[in-house]
């Protein structure tokens, strides 16, 4: 069992997710529990040790050298824009995250998304316990990713639903607090898997392989949303809200769902703040693809920070291959100018790839599985 938070005797004790739920017989595996960390935020301005990262003193911001992650319009990649699909492929291949405009989704679906969310993670904490995770799986209200009672816990809590397929979905997870989340959840998530898989079409144009080929990988995929709320915290420099990693995932589509920032990459060992454009997806590339693209694309690690005075909300919206595809570099890819190219990352079924990488902690890009899948 994690450990209680408190400090210098003054800071109560808040039960875990996991102990606010009668225990299951049998069920073993999940993550550890740990304590709602908005509850925590809102009894006490002490923040534990078991939050601070000393080496964020360390770390390098980027003082503007690199610019801002590349724009991409939908619309013109929609109508084979040559110079807008150069554009996306070196945002693939340079940075592996990008923002897209013109996206298509209009903006009362997103505005109710952001209305519907807020509203939850202001219910009590009782009536959000009521679609707490379980201590086998990673839906539902929560936090993940925590196996060690010494590891360095993330400020923030989360509500992860599995959307697609649509047969599999758990509705015991999906809040009837508001009354509209459901349908609200469902619009959004359609609406950003036809943005999704727009997207998987122009970069197999860019690729060079025929878009099928790409697009029937995703064919009856899952598509995972993770709500995230992040409480304001006065010792904000020394905490994040969720560690530097790469997304174990095919395709990533982010949305802010108010004002506050926190999102930022790392390159060439530098955190490069992202500055959300109004109503554009921050779109990131996951470690899936870059081994499907046999490494031509590349994931990217990235972190959240959180603010000391506002809370910030945000939803990352995952999209990922079939269960039943392997995970490996795809054929069409290993062979250019007629010459066959050797494969860069071994191959695994999906299924085993998708327990080992939600069994692992989230530890940047290197500590990350892809690391065990190159060659």
């Amino acid at each position: 069992m994690a450990e209680n938070i408190n400090v210098g005797g003054s800071l109560p004790v808040i039960p875990t997710f996991q102990q606010q739920l009668a225990p299951t017989a049998g069920e073993v595996g999940g993550y550890l529990p740990v304590p709602n960390v908005q509850e925590l935020a809102a009894v006490s301005k002490d923040v534990s040790a078991r939050y601070i990262r000393p080496e964020r003193e360390l770390e390098q911001v980027a003082a503007g050298e690199f610019g801002q992650i590349p724009v991409i319009d939908m619309s013109k990649l929609q109508v084979g824009d040559d110079d807008e699909l150069a554009k996306l492929h070196s945002a693939c291949k340079e940075w592996g995250f990008f923002q897209v405009i013109n996206h298509g989704v209009a903006e009362q679906v997103i505005t109710k998304m952001a209305e519907d969310v807020q509203h939850f993670f202001s219910l009590s904490l009782e009536e959000k316990m009521e679609y707490a995770q379980l201590s086998t799986g990673i839906e539902g209200y929560g936090q993940a990713f925590v196996f060690s009672e010494k590891q360095t816990l993330d400020w923030g809590d989360m509500l992860y639903i599995n959307a697609t397929p649509v047969h599999e979905r758990k509705m015991r997870f999906w809040p009837r607090n508001p009354s509209s989340f459901r349908a609200t959840l469902d619009q959004y998530a359609a609406e950003l898997e036809k943005a999704a898989r727009s997207l998987l079409i122009s970069m197999s144009r860019n690729l060079g392989v025929e878009p099928e080929k790409l697009l029937n990988l995703f064919n009856d995929g899952e598509q995972s949303l993770r709500m995230n709320y992040y409480p304001p915290c006065e010792q904000a420099s020394k905490v994040t809200g969720v560690a530097p990693h790469a997304d174990g995932t095919g395709l990533t589509l982010l949305t802010r769902l108010n004002q506050a920032q926190g999102l930022q990459v790392r390159k060439e060992g530098k955190w490069v703040p992202v500055d959300p454009l109004p109503g554009a997806f921050i779109v990131n590339i996951g470690d899936i693809l870059e081994i499907i693209t046999n490494g031509e694309y590349k994931s990217i690690e990235h972190r959240a920070l959180v603010n000391d005075k506002n809370e910030r909300l945000s939803i990352a919206s995952f999209h990922d291959p079939n269960m039943d595809v392997m995970i490996e570099p795809m054929s069409d890819l290993l062979v250019k100018d007629q010459k066959k190219q050797a494969p860069n990352y071994k191959s695994i079924s999906h299924r085993d790839y998708k327990k080992i990488s939600r069994n692992m902690k989230l530890d940047g890009k290197d500590g990350g599985f892809i690391t065990h899948m190159k060659i």
